[in-house]
């Protein structure tokens, strides 16, 4: 059964802008164009709605410069009968992309031109410049994926291998033709492919990205260490597939496990060294100190006269290299078990200042002889300190005699001590020597790293591990320890034991009526 046609409806609904024009003229004769009829799309287009379009001259609807170029194509398209096109490039909302419009005559019966049909001229050339866009896209892409020096390999949802670059077939050996096809995990080595075929398997669930490190079977069957990242790509109808870029880190994991094997070879050594220091440092320690006490009494004569003068100046040089080669053996013992980790800490409560004064008594004559003098000043209230006087005592020792040997004649070195706002005990020795340059104060901490600035240094003699040990015993009561120093400026050496290992004692009685002391850091200490 035939249908009407509402052909009103589909001119209406046209996506494209129509309308329609006739000739007219004014009241000089002059003829123009006026426009009778437009469709929705042309309201759009010229932004007016049919009211106020009807009767507009379309020279004057388009926004061009040139209205005679608009007016004239329409009257040859009235003189000639035929159809011509109006140029005007536009843009639509829908997205039409106009190349101009076309200017239709409709003739009566006569043959005489009583309309002009105009309609918007698609731009073809829009498809073809997207199509093109669309192969330089995958031209781009291809060239990427051909010429990247990291393998690239896609697969399909059942992870098979549908592509491979150069990159990937060069640096594992296979042929392109025999990978085709082949499941991807067959390339990966047994331990790992379970986990590689659960990582497909979330793939396929939600696209979900990974990244990590794989092991693939080369051609030659030797086993090449991987960097993989993975990516979905799903295109048309559902397909999805897999990219996964390979990067060979074999070489890398080489250096990684080689600077490993001597990290441990140089631990082993490390310790060895530590080990048969202690143990020599023990061996060398027994016959010196024979040397020292029998060369003390021969000094003495306490079994009768030497005889001749010149035996007791021998006996004295032998007495002083003695003891410093004593002295010397005790620092690299005392470094070799702290390196070893084989110190324990004899903790107790101590009054600091107390023991400053202490060792400031015992250098004193060493710093009187060198013309340097020792001055000293705590806080009257200064609190108890918890650590192991032992250390602290040769920690002091240490910076003393430093700060003596690096003096110049006349010079002053300073021992004080204070509370900071945070409760930390700041213990501090310094000097007015010939100091330390600030850009060589790291190697100065580091064991043996003796820094010489003078030919009147050069000839004091040392481990170089005063600074070192010192520095090692405070951090053993979790303190830090601090080295300011430049050319010519002295030394100043800062140490900071925590404010948990400063406090005072209280006293009070116990059940039987004696005093006790109570300490506050009761708890702490059983706690260590």
């Amino acid at each position: 059964m035939k249908q009407d046609v509402d052909y009103k409806k589909i001119y209406q609904t046209t996506p494209v802008p129509k309308f329609v024009a006739q000739r007219q003229e004014d009241e000089a004769g002059k003829a123009e164009y006026i426009l009778l009829e437009a469709n929705k799309s042309a309201e759009r287009f010229f932004k007016k709605q049919l009211p106020d379009l009807t009767g507009q001259k379309v020279t004057e609807l388009f926004h061009i410069e040139n209205s005679s170029y608009i007016h004239n194509t329409f009257s040859v398209v009235e003189e000639m009968k035929e159809a011509r096109k109006l140029k005007s490039e536009a843009v639509l909302e829908n997205g039409f992309r106009l190349s101009g419009f076309w200017v239709i005559p409709v003739l009566d019966e006569k043959g005489e031109v009583i309309y002009m049909d105009v309609t918007g001229a698609p731009d073809s050339s829009a498809a073809l410049s997207l199509q093109q866009e669309r192969d330089d896209a995958i031209t781009l892409l291809t060239s990427v994926f051909d010429v990247s020096e990291v393998g690239i390999v896609v697969t399909d949802q059942n992870n098979r291998i549908l592509r491979v670059n150069d990159s990937f077939i060069r640096i594992y050996g296979w042929d392109r033709d025999y990978l085709i096809g082949k499941e991807f995990i067959e390339l990966i080595t047994p331990d790992e492919r379970e986990k590689a075929r659960k990582s497909h398997e979330e793939f396929l669930k939600g696209g979900i990205r990974s990244s990590g490190e794989m092991k693939i079977i080369r051609k030659d069957e030797t086993i090449a260490n991987a960097l993989f990242t993975t990516a979905a790509l799903e295109l048309s109808q559902g397909r999805k597939f897999q990219v996964t870029t390979i990067m060979d880190i074999t070489l890398r994991k080489q250096m990684e496990n080689s600077l490993r094997i001597a990290k441990e070879q140089a631990d082993t050594a490390n310790h060895a060294k530590s080990t048969f220091l202690a143990n020599m440092s023990h061996e060398l320690r027994t016959p010196l100190n024979a040397i020292i006490g029998f060369s003390e009494m021969m000094m003495k004569e306490t079994f009768g006269a030497l005889g001749n003068e010149r035996y007791k100046e021998y006996l004295g040089d032998i007495h002083v290299s003695a003891r410093h080669l004593l002295e010397i053996i005790n620092e690299v013992l005392d470094m070799s078990k702290i390196e070893a980790g084989r110190v324990e800490l004899d903790e107790e409560f101590f009054d600091i200042a107390h023991l400053s004064s202490s060792v400031a008594r015992m250098m004193d004559s060493r710093a009187f002889s060198s013309g340097v003098k020792l001055e000293e000043e705590f806080n009257t209230d200064i609190p108890a300190v918890y650590a192991d006087p032992r250390l602290i005592r040769q920690v002091l020792i240490n910076l003393i005699g430093n700060a003596i040997k690096y003096s110049k004649s006349q010079g002053a070195i300073k021992i004080h001590g204070h509370v900071d706002p945070q409760g930390n005990l700041k213990l501090i020795v310094e000097d007015d020597g010939v100091g330390i340059p600030r850009s060589r104060i790291r190697e100065a901490l580091e064991p043996f790293g003796q820094v010489n600035m003078s030919a009147e240094s050069n000839s004091i003699q040392g481990t170089g591990l005063g600074l070192p040990l010192a520095k090692a015993m405070i951090e053993l009561h979790n303190g830090s320890f601090e080295l300011e120093s430049d050319i010519d400026q002295g030394t100043k050496v800062i140490m900071t034991l925590p404010a948990s290992r400063v406090g005072r004692k209280s006293k009070k009685k116990d059940e039987s009526g004696d005093t006790q002391e109570i300490s506050p850091f009761a708890s702490f200490a059983s706690d260590r």
